[in-house]
């Protein structure tokens, strides 16, 4: 069960319209490196942590990249809010637009909507948190990115908000990867002495 405080994790108050980086940062709420990648990643590989540590911190990460999605939707609405059709068609984004209007949908920047395949979860903890630290790194990559391809500090100050989030959650990755070894470990010589 969680609580849900019904504010931004990070303030977004993007003052300019600009569409043509809102067709860019859609990809980090629906492409295979995004955010709702990311949740969907981590919550599901929760089940098959053997140890309540790494449980625990995939429900942590995963719900903090849920939250991490209303800021990349928030962003997004607000580069696009009031946008025409024409303006739209005009940047790329006409075929969004015949299908979904101005409401937001999980694509990648080429407009590809979401998918599960985009995910894995082995049921091997080893396995799925290399997965998950490699996710982490290319969220990073994808926002170094996006931070080059816009000059607004407005946008630039999320980014560089979510960017570092990447970064703190790859390393807590790499330290539940040291708990599950460390569990293994004890568990093989607990199996040898029976």
């Amino acid at each position: 069960m969680w609580i849900y405080e019904k504010k931004l994790e990070h303030p977004v108050n993007i003052k300019n319209k600009d569409l043509r980086m809102a067709k860019f940062l859609v990809t980090q709420y629906g492409g295979p490196d995004g955010e709702l990648s990311a949740a969907i990643r981590y919550l599901t590989q929760r089940y098959t942590m053997p140890t309540g540590k790494a449980k625990a911190l995939l429900t942590d990460i995963g719900t903090e990249e849920l939250a991490h999605v209303e800021i990349i939707c928030a962003m997004i609405y607000q580069m696009t809010k009031d946008a025409t059709p024409d303006e739209l068609k005009d940047a790329g984004l006409g075929g969004h637009y015949a299908q979904h209007d101005n409401a937001l949908f999980p694509t990648d920047a080429n407009g590809v909507p979401w998918t599960s395949a985009y995910i894995q979860a082995t049921g091997d903890p080893v396995t799925d948190l290399h997965e998950d630290m490699a996710a982490e790194q290319k969220a990073r990559t994808t926002y170094e990115h996006l931070i080059d391809l816009t000059d607004d500090v407005d946008v630039k100050e999320v980014l560089k908000f979510l960017w570092a989030r990447e970064v703190v959650h790859y390393q807590r990755f790499g330290e539940a990867l040291v708990n599950v070894y460390e569990y293994i470990d004890s568990k093989k010589i607990f199996d040898m002495k029976r």
